[in-house]
């Protein structure tokens, strides 16, 4: 009795072979290692928007903090005056500071966020209260 594949004359068994395997396998590494260094890219100026838009959220606040108070919320606790929490899609990535511009009057502040780990190719981000943005020392965000 015999066991296994009985193949008619002229005709292949069916499956893939070591090198077919091989092949596609390279194939699938390649353009992994191609893809995933733009992903991380791509997911590094998400955090960095989500980091923006917070920095502009804290700026209404302020303005908003000036009407009623006649001097901006800085230091430690300004984000939690402002009745505001830092974003879990931004907390892990920046640390965010509001800290005096310069002692004048009227009062001024700067908002910085700092990046933290995977996010320190970015440089840090400001906002103050005339609505001047830089990032890494550069004008603009």
């Amino acid at each position: 009795m015999e066991i296994g594949l009985r193949l008619v004359r002229g005709q292949r068994a069916a499956g893939f072979t070591l090198v077919e395997l091989m092949v596609s396998l390279s194939v699938v590494a390649i353009v992994a290692a191609i893809a995933y260094p733009s992903y991380q890219e791509q997911m590094r100026k998400g955090r960095r928007a989500a980091a923006q838009a917070f920095l502009v959220e804290v700026a209404a606040r302020e303005q908003q903090y000036l009407l009623d108070a006649r001097t901006y919320a800085v230091g430690a606790g300004a984000v939690t005056s402002l009745n505001l929490t830092v974003p879990n899609e931004v907390a892990p990535y920046y640390t965010v500071t509001v800290e005096p511009a310069a002692a004048t009057s009227p009062p001024t502040y700067r908002l910085i966020a700092t990046p933290v780990d995977a996010q320190t190719a970015d440089g840090v981000l400001t906002l103050d209260q005339d609505g001047a943005k830089t990032r890494a020392g550069q004008p603009g965000w």
